[in-house]
Order: structure tokens, then C-alpha cells, then sequence
């Protein structure tokens, strides 16, 4: 239990540092330069990754972090930058928090994760707060929404299959490589389509620093932590603390104003997380009551040698299970 409760700690980090990411690029970066303010987050974060772990990509990995860099971080980000200008710091946010339900069902057939009623039930009263949070938002444009709608589609798809392949990988190196490649791959774009970079005043650097070290390089270090030592579908719930930061910020910094109605979805925010976190679950291995890894079975296995070797994929040879 103390185990899942550090992953869960951990994981939580991204979506707090996310939530705060709207905020910081809506506040101080520029409005009218979303590709060169997404490469600009990307490159510092993988670069500061690389230098941390010094790997570079072997055989698959080459082609898998262009892939996942698309995802991740090129198209992603664009999205995220264009949708935090577009809308309220809460509302920008809350768009984003039905990834938990998107999550869930590409998790299905991609990593073969089935819905829990848990984790399903928590991600729809999260997304029932979530849609109160939403309906109060002022200046809530059609373009922001789409931008955000597409950036919890394409980032849900990016962060499973990132699940599915990462396997064995360096975490830290793995990152990086995502980080860099989706950096490389928007500079050329934004040159053409931008031409000059914008200028960097004091403030524009010090936002800059925050956006690429602790909301990116931090915040997915994290996020690909936890997606590896928790269920796809957990991890998604648990990015529901993103609106909740985002509606926090945007009330107490932007003077963006929270009603009654937006502090009850809040609350049902935090209930879904509440109700989706990890529990403990038994499995029955050659007719035996086995531990799956996340908690404690309620008594003591008579087979412990069994149960961990079957099912356990941090075992030498795991059997699929």
C-alpha cells in the first residue's frame, strides 16, 4: 500500500505542474508564437534530460521517440500553448481533465488494461465536476475547447502507447529522447511559419524555465514514472488535479472568479481521484489466492515463490498473465 501511495504521490506532480503551466504561458509568454513557445519548452527539457542521462536511443528507439515525440511533445504542446491563450487558465485546464476516460479506452485494446469499475466510476463523477467547473467557465472560445478536445486525444493515444513500448527503457534517457525529437521537429517548422523568434525579456526567460524544467522535464518524468508502476487508467484519474490547479491558479492569480457551482465540481474532482486511486486485488494463481503487487491479500500466501514468479513483470522471466 505505502508503495502504490508513492507512485500515486509521485505521478501527481505532472498534473500539478501542468496546471500551473497554463497559467504561466497565458500570463507571461508570448501570444502569437505557439510553435517557437513549444520548442522552446521541448529542446531546453530534453537537453537537460540528456545531459542527466547520457544514452542515446538503440535499434527501435530511434524511430519509436520520433513517434512518441510527435505525440508527446510537438503536437501536444502546440495544442496546450494555443489553448492556454485562447482560454481562462480554469477553463483552458478543465477541457483537459476527461483524459482520464480517454485513457482508460485506448488503454483497452492497447495494453489490454480493462476498465476497473473504480477507476470508471471515479473518472465520471471527476468529469461530471469537471463539466460544472466547464459550464461556468467565461470566455470559453470554440477554438480553445477544440484545441484542448485534440490535445487530450492525441496526448491519451501518445501516453499509452508509451506505456506499451517503454518496457525495459531508461526512463530518464527515454524521456529525454521524446523531449528532443519533438523539439528538433518543431524549430524548422516555426521558423518557416513564425520567422523571428520571439524576443526573451527577464520575465519571458524566467517563465521559460519554469515551463521547460518543472513542467516539462520534471512533470513528465514523473507522469512516465507513474504510467509504469500504475494502471494507465489510474494515471489518467489522477491527471484530474490538473483542473483542479488550473481553476486554484486562475481564481487566486488571474482573478478569474469561482462560484459555488465550480467549488461543488472541485469537490467531485477530488471525490473521482479519491475513488480511482490504487487498491489491492487477488488473483488466483494455480488455484491459490496471489497478490497482484499493488496491496496486500488478507491473509499470508501459502505460495509466495509461485505468486510473485507468475505474475510479477519485474521478475527475470515473468509468464504473461
Amino acid at each position: 500500500m505505502e508503495a502504490s501511495v508513492r507512485w500515486v504521490a509521485l505521478t501527481a506532480v505532472a498534473p500539478v505542474a501542468w496546471g500551473a503551466n497554463y497559467f504561466v504561458t497565458r500570463e507571461f509568454l508570448p501570444a502569437d508564437h505557439p510553435l517557437y513557445g513549444a520548442a522552446l519548452r521541448a529542446l531546453p527539457a530534453g537537453l537537460a534530460l540528456l545531459a542527466v542521462r547520457r544514452r542515446r536511443p538503440r535499434g527501435v528507439w530511434w524511430w519509436r521517440s520520433a513517434v512518441l515525440g510527435l505525440l508527446n511533445v510537438s503536437v501536444f504542446f502546440v495544442l496546450v500553448y494555443a489553448a492556454s491563450q485562447l482560454l481562462p487558465t480554469s477553463v483552458a485546464s478543465t477541457v483537459m481533465a476527461v483524459s482520464p476516460l480517454t485513457m482508460m479506452f485506448i488503454a483497452w485494446p492497447l495494453v489490454a488494461e480493462r476498465p476497473r469499475a473504480a477507476p470508471l466510476s471515479g473518472a465520471v463523477i471527476g468529469l461530471a465536476g469537471v463539466c460544472l467547473m466547464l459550464l461556468m467557465g467565461a470566455g470559453a472560445s470554440v477554438p480553445g475547447i477544440l484545441a484542448s478536445a485534440t490535445a487530450v486525444l492525441v496526448s491519451s493515444f501518445g501516453h499509452v502507447l508509451t506505456k506499451r513500448w517503454s518496457g525495459n527503457a531508461d526512463l530518464l534517457a527515454s524521456t529525454a529522447w521524446q523531449l528532443t525529437a519533438g523539439g528538433l521537429f518543431l524549430l524548422p517548422v516555426a521558423a518557416a511559419v513564425e520567422g523571428t523568434p520571439p524576443a526573451l525579456s527577464p520575465s519571458v526567460c524566467i517563465a521559460f524555465c519554469y515551463v521547460a524544467l518543472v513542467a516539462t522535464a520534471l512533470a513528465f518524468t514523473a507522469w512516465f514514472t507513474g504510467l509504469r508502476h500504475l494502471p494507465a487508467g489510474t494515471v489518467g484519474l489522477i491527471g484530474l488535479l490538473n483542473p483542479v490547479t488550473g481553476v486554484l491558479l486562475g481564481t487566486a492569480l488571474a482573478g478569474e472568479a469561482l462560484t459555488m457551482q465550480q467549488i461543488c465540481g472541485l469537490a467531485m474532482v477530488l471525490a473521482g481521484v479519491a475513488l480511482g486511486r490504487p487498491t489491492r486485488a487477488v488473483r488466483r494463481v494455480g488455484g491459490r489466492a496471489a497478490n497482484d503487487g499493488n496491496v496486500s491479500s488478507p491473509g499470508p500466501d501459502p505460495t509466495p515463490a509461485l505468486a510473485v514468479h507468475a505474475c510479477d513483470p519485474s521478475a527475470e522471466r515473468p509468464r504473461q498473465c
